[in-house]
């Protein structure tokens, strides 16, 4: 049983935007597991398995979850045990392509319900939320699974040994792990987690047994910065291959922080101090290894006002939508598509954004119309009020600030937005305004255009992307608020 096995889902693994970001995943509570709730057309087993069926076992190995499902069904002969809803079970025999997948749809994702978090971390993004949001805003995840499946950063201290080993045994890689600081009695202060501590060694144990790891830290000033913030770079390093990647983001904070644990923001001279630190380790890390291993997240480099690396110093981008390298790779994207471009339709638009990446997009703006003159279009950077104005980034941008900031201004006859403002099936706001009351309010149509620079290149010419319609019915089980961008 070898990492194969994983290597089609973890291509389909979608990175969590990082940090302080914490990304929200959400599963709704359901009462069955394993209940089959479709069966695709091509599926080996239509015709022969029934809706409402729950799986029991592949191959005599009890199918606990996702996981387990996607691993034991990788062979191209399974023994397949099913029961009916009146209790009773039956054997099939099934025959397809190696790692083929036997097309089950269950009533949940994971087969089982998400693990929450037993920390009570300094930084908790979610405790810094305003009151009366929907109630899965305030679900704390911290699944394994969710890592693998979908990236999610998982703090690791709700793993038994069980669990552990079963990470090793089924190689399950990579996992994003939330480090924060390696020195176990600073962990256990800023998760405030008797248990954070001893993780370190977990980590330790995932490196052994060839388990690959991306890693983040949120930088708190005064806490795990600085002398503390080398030993964790060291430490990591220590674990390398193991650990891939790790990245080093600012911590945010919310105007709802009465009564929390008193963080203090990022200046723009300790930013930069931070990334002169971070860089240098890097460096030393690509004489050593030929990798840089550690890299700081784009916000660091705004909050310091200092201009981002070129494109070739964030390698393959592993921690891109966790928020390093995002930009850098947005430019030269759009500047290819630009290079390659054979006109622009003219019409005047605008773009809305966080406060921190409006000079970039006007930037980019200039740039197009430096080749075409009749480019007309407009940046607004949208203040924060939902949040508080220190929370700048497109992702947290919501549908009342979207709205009140825009109403009677001038823009043109479409608006572009970041797609990660939205939820991708409900398409609503983290306000719980819906898309369409945005395009109602504002009177034009709004086009959410994903993280890619030809992608916003094609829409400012005129080539407009397909806009989504609401999923009706069932939500989102996992859904991802991607902060950066």
């Amino acid at each position: 049983m070898t990492f194969p096995r994983f290597a089609s889902i973890s291509n389909q693994m979608s990175c969590a935007s990082g940090a302080w970001t914490n990304v929200l995943f959400r599963e709704k509570v359901r009462t069955t597991q394993n209940q089959i709730r479709s069966i695709d057309y091509n599926s080996p087993l239509r015709g022969r398995a029934a809706v409402g069926d729950s799986l029991v076992s592949i191959n005599g190995n009890k199918i606990v979850d996702v996981l387990d499902y996607k691993f034991f069904a990788y062979d191209s002969v399974l023994k397949v045990v099913l029961r009916r809803p009146d209790g009773t079970e039956y054997h099939l025999t099934v025959k397809k392509a190696e790692g083929g997948d036997l097309g089950l749809e269950f009533e949940s994702y994971l087969m089982d319900r998400a693990r929450s978090c037993a920390n009570n971390c300094v930084f908790c993004f979610i405790d810094q939320l305003p009151k009366g949001m929907r109630p899965t805003m305030y679900f704390k995840d911290d699944d394994a699974r969710l890592s693998f499946l979908l990236g999610n950063y998982i703090t690791l201290t709700n793993l038994s040994q069980r669990e552990i080993q079963r990470i090793i045994d089924l190689h399950i890689s990579p996992i994003n792990v939330s480090v924060h600081t390696t020195d176990p009695a600073l962990r256990c202060e800023m998760l405030r987690n008797p248990r954070a501590g001893e993780t370190i060694e977990t980590m330790r144990r995932f490196a052994a047994g060839g388990i690959v790891m991306n890693c983040q830290i949120v930088c708190c000033p005064g806490l795990n910065d600085g002398e503390a913030l080398e030993r964790t770079m060291r430490d990591l390093e220590a674990m390398y291959p193991g650990v891939h990647s790790v990245s080093i983001v600012p911590v945010g904070l919310t105007k709802f922080r009465e009564g929390l644990y008193p963080l203090t923001p990022f200046t723009p001279e300790h930013a930069a101090e931070t990334i002169a630190q971070v860089t240098a380790f890097g460096d030393r890390c690509v004489e050593k290894h030929g990798t840089r291993i550690f890299f700081c997240g784009d916000e660091m480099y705004l909050k310091a006002g200092i201009e981002l690396p070129e494109d070739e110093f964030y390698e393959e981008h592993t921690q891109l939508e966790n928020g390093v390298g995002m930009i850098r790779l947005l430019e030269t994207e759009f500047r290819s598509a630009l290079k390659l471009s054979d006109g622009v339709d003219g019409v005047p638009f605008s773009i809305a954004c966080g406060t921190s990446v409006a000079p970039f997009f006007r930037r980019l703006i200039a740039m197009a119309k430096e080749r075409y003159p009749e480019l007309e279009g407009e940046v607004y950077g949208i203040e924060n009020d939902f949040f508080g104005h220190s929370i700048n980034v497109s992702g947290l941008v919501t549908g009342g600030d979207l709205i009140a900031q825009l109403k009677g201004k001038p823009l043109g006859k479409r608006l572009f937005i970041s797609q990660n403002m939205l939820r991708r099936e409900e398409m609503d706001f983290l306000d719980d305004v819906k898309l369409s009351e945005a395009v109602e309010a504002l009177g034009l149509p709004i086009y959410p255009i994903e993280q890619d620079g030809f992608a916003l290149f094609d829409a400012i010419a005129g080539e407009l992307p397909a806009v989504r319609q609401p999923a009706e019915g069932k939500a989102e089980e996992y859904y991802q608020y991607n902060q950066n961008g």
